[in-house]
């Protein structure tokens, strides 16, 4: 699996809502300003080529829908983060957002909770 693009990503997003669209409908669901047609297009092709999304043909036109879960992609992008900027460590990454968004003692224990019943 590789990295997607901010544009890429924007596109998935609203794949892995509407589940399966046309380009029109990948737009419609775009907020302003949006995109050309044509820029999507070749946004959800490059999606295609990278094993993201597949489509059906009727006749000319394409009805898009991802291949990649978003929890796919979520665990690819959590495992990219955690080795690239916290040497693989959860607890290191843990750390760092407790430290940058000031969490208190209460908030820690029910992150701590939340993690284990995750796990169970």
């Amino acid at each position: 699996m590789r990295e997607l693009t901010r544009a890429e990503e924007q596109v998935m997003q609203i794949l892995w809502d509407i589940e399966k669209g046309f380009v029109k409908d990948i737009l419609a669901k775009m907020s302003a300003p949006k995109p050309a047609y044509n820029t999507v297009s070749t946004i959800i092709r490059i999606l295609e080529r990278k094993g993201f999304v597949k489509h059906k043909a009727y006749g000319k036109s394409h009805e898009y829908y991802p291949i990649v879960t978003k929890d796919q992609y979520r665990s690819f992008s959590i495992k990219n983060l955690l080795s690239g900027y916290f040497g693989g460590s959860f607890s290191k990454l843990a750390s760092f957002f407790a430290k940058d968004e000031n969490m208190d003692i209460n908030e820690l224990e029910k992150l701590m909770n939340e993690v284990k019943d995750d796990v169970k």
